[in-house]
């Protein structure tokens, strides 16, 4: 059987920055590669571009955390949200799933990740400090924790309940509407806006 034909080097960087990418493995991120060459070459450039830019002028909103191009986001800029619910989502793809039931009217906070002691991130690298600055400005009354419903997630939000709670604040979590081991990302609008209508306390 023959060996496979080398790859030029500028392609082996290619498909090992496509395989960054979540759900992707080699042969994924090879056919993709394949493919924009080949066929897209426009795309390509214009992908190149659009992730230059995107880590050139994006940031994290003084407030949420969450990417932005100014130093507060759309949403902390909206005069008509209301500013003493606070949610608690893990990533800002939670965020827009929470946007798109239209169900919810207050602000949010986005921890970029998760607890995972075994991957080395916990709550200094989480920056809980930040979270607990922002949830006692005074105007917060209620933190709902809307982390995903896996063991991470329960154990982020169980933590972050404690702290929460021992600084006076009404602390509620996600109703299960939202199934057990799901991510918010990959939940329907209608599920999220039930969940959010049916919160409970922790």
């Amino acid at each position: 059987m023959e060996a496979p034909l080398p790859e030029p080097e500028p392609l082996k960087v290619l498909i090992d920055a496509l395989r960054r990418l979540p759900g992707v493995g080699v042969r994924s991120a090879r056919r993709m590669a394949y493919h924009l060459l080949q066929h897209d070459l426009a795309g390509a450039d214009r992908l190149s571009r659009a992730l230059a830019d995107a880590v050139s002028n994006l940031g994290h909103c003084r407030r949420c955390n969450s990417f932005t191009e100014g130093e507060l986001c759309a949403t902390c800029s909206n005069p008509k949200r209301d500013p003493s619910i606070l949610c608690v989502v893990e990533t800002p793809s939670d965020q827009n799933m929470i946007e798109a039931s239209h169900g919810y009217k207050g602000l949010y906070y986005v921890l970029m990740g998760h607890l995972a002691p075994l991957e080395g991130v916990g709550p200094v690298e989480l920056q809980f400090d930040r979270l607990l600055q922002r949830a006692g400005d005074g105007l917060v009354k209620e933190v709902i924790l809307a982390t995903n419903f896996t063991a991470e997630g329960e154990t982020t939000a169980h933590y972050l309940a404690e702290l929460l709670r021992s600084r006076g604040l009404s602390v509620s979590r996600l109703a299960r509407g939202v199934p057990a081991g799901s991510e918010l990302e990959y939940v329907d609008a209608g599920t999220i806006a039930w969940a959010l209508m049916e919160r409970r306390s922790t």
